[in-house]
């Protein structure tokens, strides 16, 4: 990982889309902060698109895509995104599986919970689980205490030998079935929302987060940056960003924020 004072201006300049994580990237100690809020509207302002890519629910998500300065999210790891059209007020809906699909693979999921509350002693089921439509989301130290990390990693193997995908984000362990993660419903989003090609575009996006579940999003996005949390995992095997902040959370996020605000005031005074 490279400082983000490396990351040039030019390249900066030519950044029109920001996606971005939220629990521990966006927020700091689990709030969102005036600051970090500030900067995604100055970005949304700048006529930068907006999309916070997260493990978050569906609940969670249909109400910060209608509220906060955004294009639209990706939610649940990539199992779905959503839109709000504010002109024709209207929510527009992508999800990775079927009706049926999630119905099954809910059941499944039920299943995986039983096992896991009883083969590992003090993990949980994650607060917003009710409101989630394609996951089960294991609490690792979100209202519970911070789980060891050889339990951690008996949840992930409980998950992986059942046939589903787990990912580990700073405060849960999402398991889910379905080939898919925030990569795939990312390129899916951009092409049906944003009208861009990812792979061909993908210069002109900074992707910013702070953990293992983020891997997909670092390896791809040759602007990817971490805010300075994400050292934690750095030898933990994930996929790192190419850049990283010096502050934490959402203090991070403040820092590429402004790097990309002052680059892209710079070309338009360049232009003017």
């Amino acid at each position: 990982m490279r400082s983000l004072s490396e990351l040039s201006d030019g390249a900066l300049a030519r950044v029109t889309t920001v996606f971005t994580d939220i629990d521990d990237t966006l927020t700091t100690e689990g709030q969102l902060h005036a600051d970090a809020y500030a900067a995604l509207e100055q970005l949304a302002q700048a006529g930068l698109n907006v999309v916070p890519i997260t493990g978050r629910p569906a609940g969670w998500c249909d109400m910060i895509t209608r509220l906060w300065p955004v294009a639209g999210i990706v939610g649940e790891n990539g199992a779905f995104y959503f839109s709000y059209d504010r002109e024709a007020r209207k929510m527009r809906q992508r999800f990775f599986a079927t009706d049926a699909e999630r119905k099954v693979n809910r059941a499944k999921l039920n299943q995986l919970r039983e096992r896991i509350l009883r083969e590992v002693p003090g993990s949980g089921i994650a607060s917003d689980q009710l409101y989630r439509e394609a996951d089960l989301a294991i609490d690792i130290c979100e209202d519970v205490d911070p789980l060891p990390q050889e339990e951690i990693d008996r949840v992930l193997k409980i998950f992986e030998d059942a046939g589903a995908i787990a990912k580990l984000s700073s405060i849960h362990v999402n398991g889910w079935f379905g080939n898919y993660d925030k990569l795939s419903m990312s390129r899916i989003f951009a092409a049906d929302i944003l009208a861009m090609d990812l792979d061909a575009q993908k210069d002109s996006i900074v992707f910013v987060g702070d953990s293992p579940n983020d891997g997909p999003m670092f390896s791809f996005f040759p602007n990817s940056c971490g805010v300075a949390n994400v050292a934690d995992f750095a030898e933990s095997g994930i996929d790192l960003p190419a850049f990283i902040a010096t502050q934490r959370g959402g203090a991070g996020f403040v820092e590429v924020a402004a790097r990309l605000l002052a680059a892209r005031s710079e070309q338009g005074r360049a232009h003017g």
